[in-house]
């Protein structure tokens, strides 16, 4: 009987030192399991780089050869004009002209045309870094509209603005979000009675750039959210 009395006494021992040790540790692994997920934001408005200017222009008649000598002669005047605006002649690429033959479209109507035959399209292309430069050239450009060159505009041939050194402002934006996020964390935390411990995961949003508005396509709104979990521990 003694026996049996000194080895229930040894397992309740036993069992009260081991709710002991284990009491902190599982207190541990419930102060783990508490923690916030919140958003951070980092904006940005930063000037374009580059542009790129398509001058789209036309020539029609009803010979071929002679169109042709319309184009070139349209050509020339581009490039001097972009030329005399500064531009570099690295900077500026031609197009294959285009040529659309009426009397190869036509189905009945014995075959008559109206108008001119043929209509012959092509692209001078100027991709520059200075957009400055490029403004003031565009507000000229009805100068070659007064020397005889039609320019055209069509969808899809509007001057873009771009923005090419977003690698360079990545990692601020990517601190700025971290500390947007963390403050956003620790207003809950204190909201919750609690503080904020170490971050525990980390996603970071896909940077996005878009136009400021649609009058300024010059200056562009540049956007990431990062996805942060942070640990909450007992204040």
């Amino acid at each position: 009987m003694s026996d049996r009395i000194l080895a229930g006494g040894l397992l309740a021992a036993g069992l009260v030192i081991a709710a002991c040790l284990l009491a902190p540790a599982l207190g541990k692994i419930g102060q783990s399991d508490r923690y916030v997920e919140v958003k951070g934001l980092a904006e940005r408005e930063v000037p374009a780089n580059l542009a790129i200017w398509p001058l789209v222009y036309s020539a029609t008649g009803n010979d071929l050869p002679q169109v042709q000598t319309l184009l070139e002669r349209d050509a020339d005047r581009i490039l001097a004009f972009l030329a005399d605006q500064g531009f570099d002649a690295e900077d500026i690429t031609r197009s294959a002209p285009r040529i659309t033959d009426k009397l190869s479209q036509q189905y009945g109507n014995g075959g008559a045309v109206r108008g001119s035959r043929y209509t012959a399209e092509a692209t001078v292309l100027l991709r520059t870094s200075q957009l400055a430069a490029l403004r003031q050239a565009q507000q000229q450009a009805g100068e070659l509209v007064r020397a005889g060159v039609v320019l055209m505009h069509q969808w899809g041939a509007q001057t873009q603005f771009l923005f090419t050194e977003l690698n360079a402002i990545k990692p601020d934006m990517i601190a700025e979000a971290t500390r947007n996020g963390r403050q956003a964390a620790a207003r809950f935390a204190e909201d919750s009675g609690a503080k904020v411990g170490r971050l525990l995961r980390a996603r970071q949003g896909l940077f996005t750039i878009t136009d400021r508005d649609a009058h300024s396509p010059e200056i562009k709104h540049i956007r990431v959210v990062s996805t942060l979990e942070y640990q909450l521990i007992d204040d």
